[in-house]
């Protein structure tokens, strides 16, 4: 599940802009899911080595 341009252009704007064209949402947006993606990847690798299933609070951390 990835959040939507919509989703983006929001969090955007609670971070005070006052307009967000629909190209930056779209790149904010990218970023987002890039880096959300990046994360979870790495997080995933770090339960792996642990030898567990369950991805947990600590993995996430680490992976940021």
């Amino acid at each position: 599940m990835r959040i939507t341009t919509a989703t983006a252009k929001k969090i955007l704007k609670e971070a005070g802009a006052k307009r967000v064209s629909d190209s930056a949402a779209s790149e904010f947006w990218r970023a987002i899911n890039t880096y959300a993606y990046s994360i979870a990847k790495r997080a995933v690798k770090l339960s792996a080595h642990a030898k567990r299933k369950t991805v947990e609070k600590a993995d996430i951390e680490l992976a940021k």
